[in-house]
């Protein structure tokens, strides 16, 4: 099953209808952008999902419970059994597909993404009395395309506090989790924000313009004002209704609140790229790419794609930034001793393999450092 997070964050500003009669950008309010005026929306808003639906235990799930974890039992046992019946092997049998549902929806039908997974595990852990709260995961930049769309992929995932066995963290995205990315928790209204801002970012793919926009309003007004994502994604809608300068007054808006959201970035690039306005667009253009060689993961991504291709100098000068940043990466430590290795470092090449072996969090990759190494002492003979 691919686990792979999929927060969904529409990226790509599609050509546009000329744009209504409209003030700068700048000067138009956030609240304004909220009300849908401009849109001429009707001023009733279709039937959305409530944030305690989102967040509902059903009698099902109750029912589950009562089968597969023992209510005596101490949290981390719960924690291991809710666990064992829901992700191990030929148990519950989650399947992944690219849907953002409810807690109740997502166990009723097996499905979801990565999203809908994390809370229905939510839901059921606090069913059984366990502290369960959410986290957001700082993971590299990631872009998709769907449906005529960029995505920037975001990620959440749980975190337990189970007293004196510690602390646990679920995560859905098993295959490229790593325990040392940047983690904060988040509060149930931001979670929330991240829910409506998704099924907000499915709805406008869908073309369903009216219900998405009054999603994105559910996760900006109903739950995080604070919530950059969202903004962006107004942004993307205003301008593919061809109003610009809303879509322009959501980006500022959403970089007003996080100077760093890519998202908001790109489209204004792209932005002002079509208005003709080549000063702004460079702007905005050179502040993704300083954004992006700033964060030591997109740096390993760029070693790699040099490393593959034989630059190890450029692979050794992204490594040496990344390892300044996050000394204790396995990930970065190695790939550094495999450029210094091609270099004819094999000094070199060991220390920092050693160094990835030291870092490693599990056995498993302990073991194949360990086996890097000996061949390398091997070969040095």
């Amino acid at each position: 099953m691919r686990t792979r997070a999929l927060l969904w964050i529409s990226v790509l500003l599609l050509a546009c209808s000329a744009a209504l009669a409209e003030t700068d950008g700048r000067h138009i309010s956030p609240d304004e952008l909220l009300s849908g005026n401009a849109l001429g929306l009707s001023p009733d808003p279709p039937s959305i999902v409530s944030d305690d639906e989102v967040m509902a235990l059903s009698d099902s799930m109750r029912k589950f419970l009562r089968t597969h974890v023992s209510e005596g039992a101490g949290r981390s046992f719960r924690l291991q059994q809710l666990a064992d019946a829901i992700i191990s092997k030929g148990s519950f049998g989650l399947e992944y597909d690219e849907t953002t549902r409810t807690a109740a929806e997502t166990f009723r039908a097996k499905q979801g993404n990565c999203l809908s997974f994390t809370y229905m595990f939510v839901v059921l852990a606090r069913g059984v009395g366990l502290d369960a709260r959410f986290q957001e995961v700082e993971i590299p930049p990631e872009w998709t395309f769907a449906k005529d769309t960029y995505v920037l992929n975001r990620h959440i995932n749980i975190y337990f506090d189970l007293g004196m066995p510690g602390k646990r963290v679920i995560d859905f995205n098993i295959e490229d989790f790593q325990g040392d990315y940047p983690m904060r928790l988040i509060s149930d209204e931001r979670a929330l924000a991240h829910f409506f801002n998704n099924l907000g970012a499915e709805l406008m793919q869908d073309g369903d313009m009216t219900a998405a926009f009054h999603a994105f309003r559910r996760a900006i007004v109903d739950n995080d004002r604070g919530f950059s994502p969202a903004w962006a994604n107004l942004g993307t809608l205003y301008s593919r209704q061809g109003l610009t300068y809303h879509a322009e007054a959501a980006y500022l808006h959403a970089l007003e609140i996080d100077k760093s959201d890519l998202t908001a970035m790109n489209n204004l690039t792209a932005l002002y790229d079509r208005r003709g306005d080549p000063k702004q667009a460079a702007r905005y253009r050179n502040k993704v790419n300083s954004h992006r060689k700033q964060n030591p993961y997109h740096r390993y991504q760029l070693a790699w794609a040099a490393y593959s291709v034989e630059d190890y100098d450029l692979a050794l000068d992204h490594l040496k930034y990344a390892v300044r940043k996050h000394s204790d990466e396995d990930r970065f430590c190695a790939l550094l001793g495999l450029v210094y290795l091609h270099k004819g470092d094999e000094k070199k090449a060991q220390r920092w393999m050693a160094q990835a072996e030291e870092n490693a969090e599990n056995d498993a990759m302990k073991g194949i450092y360990s086996s890097k190494i000996e061949r390398l002492k091997s070969a040095s003979r």
